[in-house]
């Protein structure tokens, strides 16, 4: 037997066994129980060490052993899953000791893409690749990444994957935070998704939920038989502070033990994985109890702590919020900041899905659409943008072409308008996001039971056809659409009468940089319609969203390349006269 005490938590692994270690600090005994002693809970006693942790090392453990925690606390005897367990057999079974080290990553050295390059691929690992009345898994994901490789996106975010209640769900309901979903295929399926990915240049990004645990098997309630009021016990609040809106179950931010649980399992992902990012599900609930006035300020010091950590030993990684209060200080590393890259914009996501749903042209505002596309947190990339999220398309709402035409969800005006919002997604200011089946009008609403349709990828492959050459202007794959991806914004025309806005992204400025957009929110084709132009001379037309080779059910309208004559218009020292079709989007780069 080691006579060293291993560092760590939980299941520690060694040559000659297993360590292990707990922070039960009520407890009055600990012991740990599993196959390898014949769960005797008078077999492997653990011995107290400073601050209520509990240490032990039994050299017939090893890994893929089923494991628990026995804990003594007065009458109570409790037997309890261990905290930073990396495998359960299921949300209300057994721990399995795991060996991250044992994990062959084969060279893994992907680094995330620059932030303003990115493209995401917002994805459930329940749902995104099965069959009706079938769990997906993290495995199937993997069999499917060529289709987002073709796509051209080079971002997938998975909704939570950590050990929840049950087999379904949307995963924001953690009963254990460490863990990888069992009905997902556990941590091995994981880390081949990623290393998979990886190989095929897709960054994977990680939603994480922090702002409550559970609330149903959940394993630290009361974990070592101490609470107050029947709350939590120590790794909740136990008092006022562990309402939210899930139930009883927020973490005590202010605990230092509870701090670094989560600090761990924050790189955890990071280390262990090689995610190339995290995405926090609603952070307003981490600073507050209601996620109005900030109440909690050290759960927004516990964001600052894990993020600048994060920032520093590892630069390229992206961390997300989703806050949805438009707070400029959620991306910024200033004094009072979160310390996010970047957060989900709510000020583009609401006035642009209202103005591709509304039925009629004349409730239909280009102001608040134009309002939206240059709404800023002081960086164009410090804001993810969509039309679509697990959820935009659930809880009352569906997805676009649904709610744009409930009666006919494929039809023409579900096809025009939901990808004239694409085209707006991709090429307004920040880092776009689109949600699994978004590329080939998947319809109806996002449940966690029910599978995409990947029969609609082959119906609607003029759609993704869309999508696709959408993504590679976005990221500028040809070098004649460096603008989207540079800082620059000027919106020049907007016309709400007639539902025309027009504006110029740039980079650096010049030839293959300056890009122009202008989009038609009205069904009224516009012909000889004069608006200015950046600069003289030829603007290439690069996309247009009716062309014929995109659904047969578009107009094929005769757009073309413009000359720029040095007429002023727009308050701009050049102009030119465009054709457009109604709910289009049209993008122009200058050539000089």
């Amino acid at each position: 037997m080691t006579t060293d005490r291993l560092p760590g938590m939980g299941a520690l692994v060694s040559p000659e066994g297993i360590g292990f270690r707990v922070w039960a600090p009520h407890a009055e005994t600990v012991s740990v129980v599993g196959t390898f002693n014949d769960w005797d809970a008078a077999a492997t006693p653990l011995a107290g060490e400073d601050d209520g942790y509990w240490y032990g090392f039994e050299p017939r453990a090893k890994v893929g052993d089923q494991y628990r925690f026995e804990l003594v606390n007065g009458e109570q005897r409790l037997s309890k899953v261990d905290p930073y367990a990396a495998q359960v057999t299921n949300s209300v079974g057994n721990g399995v000791i795991y060996d991250h080290a044992a994990f062959d990553w084969e060279d893994d050295d992907f680094a995330c893409p620059a932030h303003n390059e990115l493209v995401i691929y917002e994805l459930h690992a329940g749902t995104f690749a099965t069959t009706e009345g079938e769990v997906g898994d993290l495995s199937e994901v993997s069999d499917r990444l060529d289709h987002l490789v073709r796509l051209g996106v080079n971002a997938v975010q998975i909704m939570p994957v950590a050990e929840f209640a049950g087999d379904y769900s949307w995963g924001y309901n953690p009963a254990h935070i460490f863990a990888v979903e069992s009905a997902y295929g556990g941590p091995d399926a994981l880390k081949a998704l990623v290393r998979h990915a990886h190989r095929r240049g897709l960054a994977v990004i990680l939603d994480v939920v922090y702002n409550h645990f559970g609330p149903s098997d959940l394993n630290l309630w009361q974990f070592d038989g101490w609470n107050q009021d029947d709350k939590g016990g120590i790794y909740f609040y136990n008092d006022w502070r562990s309402a939210t809106p899930w139930g009883d179950t927020r973490p005590d931010y202010g605990r230092g033990e509870v701090r670094q649980f989560i600090h761990d399992n924050a790189l955890t992902w990071l280390e262990a994985f090689h995610v190339d990012g995290l995405r926090y599900d609603m952070t307003p609930y981490m600073r507050s109890v209601d996620a109005t006035t900030t109440n909690i300020p050290e759960g927004w010091s516990l964001c600052r702590w894990i993020n600048t950590d994060i920032r520093e030993r590892y630069p390229d990684k992206i961390l997300i919020a989703e806050d949805l209060h438009s707070d400029p200080s959620v991306s910024s590393t200033g004094p009072e900041g979160g310390a996010f890259h970047a957060q989900w914009d709510a000020q583009f996501v609401h006035p642009v899905r209202e103005a591709l749903i509304v039925a009629d042209d004349a409730w239909r505002s280009t102001a608040e659409v134009a309002t939206a596309i240059g709404y800023s947190y002081g960086d164009a990339f410090a804001r993810v943008i969509y039309t679509e999220s697990h959820d935009e398309v659930a809880n009352g709402q569906a997805r676009v072409p649904q709610e744009v035409d409930p009666e006919d969800p494929t039809g023409w005006y579900s096809r025009k308008r939901s990808t004239l919002g694409a085209g707006l997604v991709l090429t307004a200011p920040g880092i776009p996001m689109i949600f699994q089946g978004q590329e080939f009008l998947e319809g109806g609403w996002f449940r966690d039971d029910v599978p995409l349709d990947w029969d609609l990828d082959e119906e609607f492959h003029g759609i993704v056809r869309l999508y696709r050459d959408l993504i590679r202007l976005r990221r500028n794959t040809a070098g004649s659409t460096a603008g989207l991806t540079g800082q620059g914004l000027l919106i020049f025309h907007n016309n709400d009468e007639a539902n025309l806005l027009a504006f110029q992204r740039w980079r650096d400025h010049g030839p293959g940089d300056d890009t122009v957009i202008v989009a038609n929110l009205s069904h009224e084709p516009r012909s000889g319609y004069r608006i200015g132009m950046p600069a003289p001379g030829e603007w290439r037309l690069l996309f247009n969203s009716d062309a014929a080779v995109y659904s047969d059910a578009f107009g094929d309208h005769p757009s073309a390349d413009l000359v720029a004559t040095d007429d002023d218009y727009d308050g701009l020292t050049a102009s030119a006269e465009i054709t457009i079709a109604g709910y289009s989007l049209l993008i122009y780069s200058w050539a000089g």
